[in-house]
């Protein structure tokens, strides 16, 4: 298919400064078993290409799911129409910008493909491991359930620019909530947090094949736990809490494009600024974040993004100081300044706008014992529940599923309600210790949106558990 296709769009591409073709072809399965009973299971798959056309400075871009010469063609004219309106109109001259011209294939790591086990032996998993959910007659709702993506695409342009790419992505989920009178507590699997490219082997990188009676075990103490007290204290938090820190309070405010403004209608603006590169301190020095598509074992992985350009890894933050945006090859021309890989569109019915991959703060020396072991009066957090940031990712609320208190040294009592607050750079200013690298956890999430239409695209966050000094933390209602 992928000459015919190739053949097909060299014929009714336009003769233009640029045209690229990207096909994406998506095929999802999703196994859903609740309080014991299988649910519909739900597949579906999907088909089409983007053409974009840069021509006299300007940008024009059409989708389409008729990929014969005819649809093709017809897409190309429609973007090269919009490329015709927007010329002296666009906020860069499209003439200036250099697209790269990638040759590459990339292929997700995958040990045992989706398909070499049966969907009866798939189903009989999710049957034995939501057996194991319900440990307790206060336990009221328990699932389990797996969500299998398989998605190929192809970048091509018109002079011979190719890139081939296949994931396979994997995202397993476990559920229970429990019950007494009028107190209800949720505990999950990382809340989806543990989500990868790759095979079935990925459920046993975090247990889920073993994690059920934990979870039930946790929700059911949280139904009698204290509200977390209130008051400035040290705080840690385990890595399912930190890939949610990371995206919200690294991630979102230093995408180029909102930097820009881009984004100011919909999702805000940044607190970032473009002279803050090079020099502003973001956290402390043990703050140090790195941006890697490369990395084959997390969940947003790549060879290059959907403009072309060849994915690398970065440091974004290096021992606290901010050296680099978030930003593709458009919004660095815009903004005169080095970005990353990392423009990347939802579906082939989406232009590519700049997006999180993999954005994962680096390890450092400590075990976790001795991250609580440092603290005299604190609390220790787990897996997000809740999240509220301002439109300029600046001042944030958070709240966890789970928390024990610390005290001298030693975690104690369970809490429930956990959640704290702050600010972006104040907040990692505070950062006083970080996991060694036996600590850290792979993680990502499905569900991370912007763009106007939105877009929901997959992210990778690895992080070891963090230690960070005096943090106003609260209870809930």
């Amino acid at each position: 298919m992928h000459e015919t296709i190739q053949a097909r769009f060299q014929a009714a591409a336009p003769a233009v400064d640029f045209c690229s073709l990207r096909l994406v072809s998506t095929r999802t399965e999703q196994l859903w078993v609740r309080q014991d009973i299988l649910q519909p299971v739900n597949t579906s798959t999907d088909v089409g290409a983007m053409l974009t056309v840069m021509d006299g400075g300007g940008l024009g871009y059409a989708a389409t799911s008729d990929l014969s010469e005819s649809g093709l063609r017809e897409a190309a004219q429609r973007a090269l129409t919009w490329a015709q309106r927007t010329q002296d109109q666009c906020v860069v001259d499209y003439r200036k910008v250099a697209m790269p011209r990638p040759q590459l294939e990339y292929s997700s790591p995958v040990e045992i493909p989706w398909d070499s086990v049966p969907l009866t032996q798939k189903i009989d998993l999710l049957r034995e491991i939501c057996g194991q959910l319900k440990t307790n007659d206060a336990i009221v709702d328990w699932e389990a359930s797996l969500w299998f993506t398989e998605e190929e695409s192809l970048y091509l342009t018109t002079d011979g620019a190719r890139a081939l790419q296949h994931m396979s992505y994997l995202v397993p989920d476990l559920g229970v909530v429990a019950n007494k009178g009028t107190e209800s507590q949720q505990r999950t699997f990382a809340a989806r947090g543990y989500c990868r490219q790759g095979g079935l082997e990925v459920l046993d990188t975090g247990d889920f094949r073993t994690a059920g009676p934990q979870i039930a075990e946790e929700a059911v103490q949280l139904l009698t736990a204290p509200n977390c007290p209130e008051g400035d204290m040290d705080l840690v938090l385990a890595p399912d809490q930190m890939l949610l820190q990371i995206h919200e309070s690294i991630g979102h405010p230093l995408e180029l494009d909102r930097i820009l403004g881009d984004e100011r209608n919909y999702a805000g603006t940044s607190f970032v600024t473009l002279d803050m590169f090079g020099s502003y301190r973001y956290g402390s020095d043990l703050l140090n974040i790195t941006y890697d598509p490369t990395r084959k074992d997390e969940f947003a992985s790549y060879g290059c993004d959907d403009d072309g350009l060849p994915a690398t890894r970065e440091h974004i933050i290096r021992n606290g100081i901010l050296e680099r945006p978030l930003g593709g090859v458009v919004s660095q021309k815009r903004a005169g300044i080095e970005g990353v890989a990392n423009s990347r569109a939802a579906s082939w019915n989406r232009p590519p706008i700049d997006r999180m991959a993999n954005l994962n703060l680096e390890s450092g020396e400590s075990t976790l014992d001795e991250l609580i072991g440092q603290v005299e009066q604190g609390v220790y957090m787990k897996t997000n529940c809740s999240w509220s940031i301002d439109d300029s990712r600046n001042k944030f609320q958070f709240g966890c599923e789970w928390a024990q208190l610390i005290e001298n040294g030693e975690l104690t009592t369970v809490v429930k309600k956990p959640n704290y607050r702050g600010v972006s750079a104040t907040f990692w200013r505070s950062l006083k210790g970080v996991g060694n690298e036996d600590t850290v956890d792979v993680l990502g999430s499905p569900y991370c949106g912007k763009g106007e239409p939105n877009q929901c695209v997959r992210v990778g966050h690895a992080s070891p558990p963090c230690l960070f000094d005096k943090v106003s933390v609260f209870g809930g209602a």
